[in-house]
């Protein structure tokens, strides 16, 4: 009889074994956790670390979805002695929660640069129940139409700050990512630019940096990218913001 207990429960414990595995084989097909908590990233991402500004140096505001939060520490440390580098402490997602959450994000104090994006959260297609979904089933969070809509009205309040504008574009969306469609930020950033031009405001091309060397600098079937494509991401964040700083008329923010 004991024989017989000692033979059920390594079977029970078999099968939970192959359950799990199977669990988390079918999860490993899911988007990264800083992708997918759009609305409660982790509090632990270093990016979102507060800054202690330093007198006299300007103040510069990134803005943007976890792409964003992966060069956010290096453009701090390329920009350290130049600029105070800060960011909201959220994935900050599609047009839509810009939009709900811009007064909190800007704060205060004053900006003199603002470096924005806003595109793979507003490209991606969720079911009902807000989860990633092959596109046959399930809706884009913003068609083009209401991403630009969006978009001018994101302009329109962040001009008010007074600081410089400069958007990034939208990365590049690889073969077989979860809930997105390759190619398709091909057409958000067409919108971006004509939104962009209409409104005089550089753009920094984050697209084509990546594109440049995709291989290398993003990750198979996923948005994010590797260690080295963060790094180039961070140079030409860092070229573009200097480019603005050094051609303002106006006096650096005193925090």
């Amino acid at each position: 009889m004991r024989r017989y207990w000692v033979v059920c429960a390594a079977i029970a414990i078999t099968a939970m074994l192959a359950l799990s595995k199977g669990w988390s084989a079918g999860n490993a097909q899911e988007p990264e956790a800083t992708d997918r908590a759009a609305t409660a990233p982790s509090a632990l991402d270093p990016s979102f670390a507060p800054v202690a500004d330093v007198a006299g140096l300007p103040r510069v505001l990134i803005i943007g979805d976890s792409i964003s939060m992966g060069y956010t520490i290096p453009v701090r440390q390329l920009l350290a002695g130049k600029a105070n580098v800060h960011r909201p402490p959220a994935n900050c997602g599609d047009t839509a929660r810009g939009l709900k959450n811009l007064d909190k994000w800007l704060g205060d104090g004053k900006w003199d640069v603002i470096h924005f994006n806003f595109g793979l959260h507003d490209l991606k297609y969720l079911d009902a129940n807000g989860k990633y979904v092959d596109p046959s089933r399930g809706k884009q969070v913003a068609l083009p139409d209401q991403y630009e809509k969006n978009l001018r009205e994101l302009v329109r309040r962040l001009r008010k700050t007074g600081a410089k504008l400069i958007w990034a574009s939208t990365t590049p969306v690889p073969a077989g990512t979860v809930g997105r469609v390759q190619g398709d930020e091909v057409v958000y950033n067409q919108v971006a630019a004509k939104v962009m031009t209409d409104e005089g405001i550089p753009i920094d091309d984050l697209c084509a940096v990546v594109m440049a060397d995709q291989g290398d600098y993003q990750r198979a079937k996923n948005v994010h990218m590797t260690p080295t494509g963060y790094e180039k991401l961070a140079e030409a964040v860092v070229g573009s913001v200097e480019m603005v700083l050094n051609s303002a008329t106006t006096a650096p923010a005193n925090p």
